[in-house]
């Protein structure tokens, strides 16, 4: 079986990689230690299909040390003690640079092995990992090496690399590729930022099209190929937390358009639970006592999406999605409840009054016998000026009210009420 076409096309110099010009560019950093061949520790963070190995690759070629390349996720102990085996060696004379893919799926011990030897200067490690190293690397081998960052790519820096692969294709199978710019595109556009995604749909488009020594890329294949592509996800990774995350923020900001595309995100991947349970979340959060009736409409359309499933789903949680982006917001209700719980989880406080107390008998220690809470009811207007909070806390204040029109119609009430205006 060949290899993938993202594996025959990889890039064999910088200036061939796609995209990560704030790494790669003439005179960034990354740039500068790759081209001095002096090669520290380091650790690429970003997600797959972004440049990260074969840029280690490209590292491991100039360096003149032999590569070795594991993969953390398969890779064991066995396979750290073999390559240290190996040290001192003709082939290694010149030190060993091992490309550790996935770092993240080494447990301590397997990582702290290869601390001993990357401190001795014997490995040259360069690790990738698609989840935050600062949460997931041990930290002695983190504070030895340099950790850069690489983006996800975009449909401009993907259309490059199709190009090529075009002409590779063309080469290799000894045929004639017809595919307009659009198509590339759209291929392009539908990768996610994922280069070898992208290469794989390409390969498949041609493969299926090859007619008489001429493949013709036409728009229906290609939609049809890009229908049955797996969207990235991972419910565990930074991922999943930035899609969440920019979900809520997109309600937050009162942007439907991009809301419902990471419900999209979210939906495409059956993410179901993590659709509801920021909607929800944000509907009291966000909109609250602007439109308090927004709470039991968003419950009852995540019951309906719960109740049908997926596909259908869709439809009510679009519904309350763009419902709630639109929706007037405060936050008030959230600013208040955790400025009480930093106050309650800061010790500070005191006990109950008497009148709100839920007891009736008084000890003979006690001169003035008796509850005397008033009923608020037994009152004009149903409200009695007394005192809830309690004595070492009577003047503090949580709640300040929003300037959307539900809560200033109640705070005026209340404002006539109990007489401040």
């Amino acid at each position: 079986m060949s290899k993938p076409l993202a594996d025959r096309v990889r890039p064999q110099t910088l200036d061939q990689v796609a995209g990560q010009k704030h790494l790669l560019s003439d005179g960034k950093v990354l740039r500068r230690i790759i081209e001095q061949g002096e090669i520290p520790n380091l650790i690429f963070y970003g997600p797959s299909g972004v440049g990260k190995t074969t840029v280690a690759r490209i590292i491991a070629e100039r360096s003149g040390k032999k590569l070795y390349c594991l993969n953390a996720t398969t890779a064991s102990t066995s396979d750290i003690k073999s390559i240290i085996g190996d040290l001192g060696g003709i082939d290694t004379a010149n030190g060993v640079l091992l490309y550790l893919d996935e770092i993240q799926s080494f447990n301590k011990k397997q990582q702290q092995i290869l601390l001993e030897y990357i401190e001795t200067g014997d490995i040259t490690l360069i690790a990738s990992t698609t989840e935050n190293p600062f949460f997931y690397v041990y930290n002695a081998i983190l504070s030895r090496s340099t950790v850069f960052e690489f983006k996800e790519l975009s449909p401009e820096d993907i259309i490059s690399p199709l190009s090529r692969a075009v002409a590779f294709l063309e080469e290799e199978k000894g045929i004639k590729i017809k595919a307009e710019e659009s198509i590339l595109r759209k291929i392009a556009l539908s990768s996610a930022g994922d280069v070898r995604r992208a290469l794989n749909t390409l390969e498949l488009c041609v493969l299926t099209c090859i007619k008489d020594g001429v493949a013709t890329v036409d728009e229906s294949v290609c939609e049809e190929l890009l229908s049955h592509s797996a969207v990235r996800y991972d419910r565990e990774g930074d991922e999943h937390y930035d899609i969440v995350s920019a979900y809520q923020k997109s309600m937050r900001g009162s942007d439907p358009d991009a809301a419902v595309y990471y419900l999209a995100r979210l939906l495409a991947a059956g993410d179901l639970p993590s659709a509801c349970r920021r909607l929800m979340v944000c509907a009291c959060e966000d909109v609250g006592l602007a439109y308090p009736q927004i709470i039991p409409i968003v419950k009852s359309a995540v019951d309906i999406a719960n109740a049908v499933g997926l596909p259908e789903a869709a439809i009510p949680l679009a519904d309350a999605v763009i419902l709630v982006a639109l929706s007037p917001k405060s936050n008030t209700a959230h600013d208040a409840v955790f400025a009480a719980l930093d106050l309650v989880n800061s010790g500070k406080g005191g006990s109950i009054p008497r009148t709100l107390q839920n007891k009736h008998f008084d000890g003979a220690d006690n001169s003035t016998p008796g509850q005397f809470y008033k009923y608020p009811h037994d009152f004009e207007n149903r409200w009695v000026d007394q005192q809830y909070l309690p004595n070492e806390i009577k003047n503090a204040k949580f709640y300040k009210a929003g300037d959307n029109k539900t809560e200033q119609k109640f705070k005026e009430y209340w404002d006539i009420i109990k007489k401040r205006k």
